[in-house]
């Protein structure tokens, strides 16, 4: 995007059926946006996305993405990009498994650990790369709030986002002063479809505030945007926290 203030007019979603991507991909739509990439395991779920994006008056194509599979992340963006430029990339695949049952079993923690983070790693290196060639646009990434310390209810979804989060943190480093923006955004608890997304969380907020939140950081071009704003101030006290403290404050 030329203009630092602008919108995309197009967008890949990797992680085409989260509800966050779709809320921000409707938000962008009725702004700017016209051509979007919806990239995930193929399924019903996916074409009903694509076909609720193009009642919109979007321009929409899917592409079979699966964040466990690596090798494939740089032939699957490459074809996107070779369509034509890409002003944003939004990544938005992650799982946030189950607590109690994965700490019993390694493999499904693992899965947990290889789809929010080694995944994540591989496609936001590709995308960081194909971004840089065209010589411009955002890569906005979806970590959490709980990326910001371990708690004991979810520590392996927040580990994996812990480590996503530094990693787009780095990555946005490495590609400052390229004509890439990368965002962090952090949500807290978001009331979603699925059944332990945040139903009663104080401070918990919704996919379309989530989307109103990304809008706002690429206007601003913000590197990191927390959703809501007010959860800054408690999480960074809860960070410098004793642990004694905080297992107390959690429990």
């Amino acid at each position: 995007m030329k203009d630092a203030t602008a919108l995309p007019q197009s967008l890949l979603v990797l992680g085409g059926t989260s509800e966050i991507a779709l809320a921000t991909a409707r938000r962008l739509i009725a702004r700017r946006t016209r051509t979007v990439w919806l990239a995930g395991r193929p399924s019903l779920a996916l074409e009903n996305a694509a076909g609720s994006l193009r009642a919109l008056g979007a321009d929409v194509h899917t592409a079979a993405f699966d964040a466990l599979d690596p090798e494939s992340h740089e032939a699957v963006l490459g074809k996107v990009f070779a369509d034509g430029p890409v002003d944003m990339v939004l990544l938005a695949f992650g799982i946030l498994g189950d607590q109690a049952h994965d700490e019993r079993d390694p493999v499904r923690a693992v899965r947990v650990a290889q789809t929010n983070y080694t995944g994540a790693v591989s496609a936001g290196l590709v995308a960081g790369r194909a971004l840089q060639s065209q010589g411009h646009g955002s890569l906005v990434v979806l970590s959490s709030a709980a990326a910001e310390r371990a708690r004991r209810a979810d520590f392996i979804y927040g580990s994996s986002k812990a480590g996503l989060d530094v990693f787009a943190q780095g990555l946005g480093d490495a590609l400052h002063g390229t004509g890439v923006h990368v965002m962090v955004v952090r949500p807290g608890s978001v009331r979603t479809g699925h059944p332990a997304a945040g139903t009663r969380t104080p401070l918990a907020s919704t996919p379309e505030a989530v989307a109103t939140a990304i809008e706002l950081g690429l206007r601003r071009r913000s590197e990191t945007v927390w959703v809501p704003g007010a959860l800054r101030l408690p999480m960074t006290a809860l960070r410098h926290a004793p642990r004694a403290v905080y297992r107390w404050l959690m429990a």
